[in-house]
């Protein structure tokens, strides 16, 4: 089939992969620009751009698809399908029918829930038990087209966005092969998503990512584990007499109970609103991540001190 791709982040690589792999012919990529990245605040291509020049693809970055000439130059590339994984622009109507099979996404949640911009962090934020990938044919709304194919995935109780986006990008390269396969043979269905049971994934805000240790634990540890890596969760801990921001990456549901941010013991367990969280992973500024006994080497907390 004659393919275009649109994506931009490295989640977005393996499907690229995928389709080339299978023999598609992908006759032209869209991506975001490059933009400054670093500390050298240097232009970086995306990853997707990368990996669309190793391959001897074309590679188109424009900002917007809203004007006639853009249109009409992806028109011209006369395609059978277009395939979208976190392009991260809104494809106008011009665009979503171009193609004689129209526009394949890869979703990263189980539609109607997680709609939007973050559903890989608000599944495990709400502690949701499972999630998946679904092969969309996308309309002009917010993702709210018809669902192709669908694969579940369990999401374990210490699993964080960094694990699932790692299960998700390698799964949904292969579901969207699977929907493509099955577009050329005439045999891709699909089936209107439910009513009911429709939730949006906002974007996060920063403001979201410090933790209140008067929240019961299972909240706090879903929030840690759900913004893990990126953009981090993060609390304040006065080390060697300074209050220093601390990332904190992995944690786990802990017995014990005390005044809200009181570390219980040397093991880094802290007290919760109800219960308690034992913090695995934690970075501190300008440092990498370290485990939490490590992490204690180099601060003088004790027990018995407070953080925030």
């Amino acid at each position: 089939m004659r393919v275009v791709f649109m994506g931009a982040p490295d989640f977005s690589v393996p499907t690229l992969m995928e389709i080339v792999g299978q023999g598609h012919e992908v006759v032209a990529v869209y991506s975001q620009p490059p933009r400054p990245a670093g500390r050298g605040m240097e232009e970086r291509k995306t990853p997707v751009h990368e990996a669309a020049e190793q391959l001897g693809l074309p590679v188109f970055t424009p900002t917007s698809l809203k004007s006639e000439e853009e249109q009409e130059k992806f028109r011209a590339l006369d395609v059978d399908v277009a395939v979208v994984v976190a392009y991260g622009l809104l494809l106008p109507k011009a665009i979503l029918e171009a193609p004689r099979e129209g526009c394949l996404n890869l979703h990263g949640s189980l539609l109607p829930r997680w709609r939007g911009a973050a559903p890989i962090q608000r599944a495990i934020m709400a502690g949701d038990r499972e999630t998946g990938v679904q092969v969309m044919r996308m309309d002009e709304g917010l993702d709210t087209g018809d669902i192709c194919m669908s694969e579940t995935i369990a999401i374990t109780a210490e699993m964080t966005a960094e694990d699932l986006h790692d299960r998700m990008m390698v799964l949904g390269a292969d579901l969207m092969v699977r929907a493509l396969a099955a577009l050329s043979r005439g045999l891709l269905q699909s089936r209107p998503q439910p009513d009911e049971g429709v939730t949006y994934a906002k974007k996060i805000d920063k403001a979201e990512s410090r933790i209140d240790f008067a929240r019961p634990a299972d909240e706090i540890h879903n929030t840690i584990r759900g913004l893990s890596p990126f953009p981090g969760a993060w609390c304040e801990m006065t080390i060697r007499g300074k209050a220093q921001r601390v990332k904190l990456l992995r944690s786990e549901l802990a017995d014990g109970k005390g005044a809200p941010g009181e570390l219980l013991d040397d093991a880094m367990t802290v007290a919760c609103g109800v219960g308690a969280v034992r913090l695995v992973m934690l970075q501190r500024a300008g440092k990498g991540a370290m485990k939490a006994d490590e992490f204690l080497r180099g601060a003088d907390l004790k027990i018995g001190d407070v953080i925030a």
